[in-house]
């Protein structure tokens, strides 16, 4: 009786608590004629019409050394269909940018130097799309969290020696399978080459964002496993990461979340391009395709009922 009483409570509370999710660019939902049904999509300031409970989020992990955006990612969740995407856009992403300050910047990564609401504005721009809501993790949380999860069994793509004792980073793993722990998981996802005199492997921004992909569907696959342990990542979360979901919010996503299956309803890819640009004096921006990026945008992200167009973006080209 004790046990049932308690579930009870916690079910109210959670209905208490819960609070749906707004849409960045979202209004009042469009006018319905006479006679017909309401389609249950919200308006778009600029005429478009979003799709009913889907949210894009931008996912990123701040560079201690440097104060700029280690690894960026947006995520588009339609709770209705049940799809999600999950897409990376490299760090050198070349973009024509402008602090609040007035600086100029060129590659997507440096806009988190001018807080996340610069990053949030300039995804937004570039992709063309509402960013409604942002989730940043830094290094010390996101070990807790994949600690949480018991680890993840990971194949390591390439041998992987890097040390850099100013940030107390040491990195060496063998190619294979293996088992990380959070620390691990971290350095993992954190790598990028090997110092300059031990043995050059070739790993690419882009596998590097494929490694990264890879180690959070593995952490969501876990966390979607555990449902009796979702309290207690949704209070990490809640305490120790950088977001502008309110409580509420997070937990409106858990009855959706637990009736999602990756393995069908889950798409990754990373924005293509061209890595070896110079754009202004800066060299190895990373200079995006815009047809193949299109694709993706409309296959993964379009929070909307209609295509995303080229025009619609703001995708910088070098030429």
């Amino acid at each position: 009786m004790a046990l049932s009483a308690v579930i009870v409570a916690l079910y109210v509370i959670y209905n208490v608590m819960k609070e749906e999710p707004t849409m960045a660019a979202g209004g009042s939902p469009p006018p319905v004629a006479s006679g017909q049904q309401d389609p249950q999509t919200s308006a778009d300031p600029q005429g478009l019409t979003r799709k009913e409970g889907t949210y894009t989020v931008l996912l990123t992990c701040p560079d201690v050394a440097s104060g700029n955006a280690d690894t960026i990612m947006v995520a588009m969740y339609d709770t209705v269909n049940q799809k999600a995407g999950l897409v990376s856009i490299p760090r050198d992403t070349l973009v024509e940018g402008e602090s609040p300050g007035g600086n100029r910047y060129y590659k997507i990564n440096s806009s988190y130097h001018y807080g996340i609401d610069e990053l949030k504005e300039t995804v937004s721009d570039l992709l063309g799309i509402p960013i409604d809501y942002y989730v940043s993790i830094d290094v010390e949380t996101f070990p807790k969290l994949v600690d949480m999860v018991g680890g993840v069994d990971f194949e390591i793509p390439v041998y992987m020696d890097y040390e850099d004792p100013t940030q107390d980073l040491y990195i060496y793993f063998q190619p294979g399978m293996t088992h990380l722990d959070g620390q691990e998981a971290m350095e993992v996802c954190r790598f990028r080459h090997n110092n300059w005199w031990k043995t050059q492997v070739a790993y690419t921004d882009v596998e590097r964002t494929q490694t990264q992909q890879q180690i959070l569907t593995l952490i969501a696959q876990k966390i979607l496993s555990q449902p009796d342990n979702i309290p207690g990542y949704i209070e990490l979360i809640a305490q120790n990461v950088e977001t502008d979901f309110s409580l509420g919010e997070m937990l409106w996503f858990v009855e959706p979340a637990l009736g999602f299956d990756l393995s069908t309803g889950l798409s990754t890819a990373t924005l293509p391009g061209d890595g070896e640009v110079t754009y202004h004096g800066w060299t190895y921006c990373y200079a995006l395709y815009p047809e193949e990026t299109l694709e993706i945008l409309n296959e993964m992200l379009n929070p909307y009922t209609t295509p995303i167009t080229l025009e619609m973006t703001n995708i910088v080209q070098a030429s």
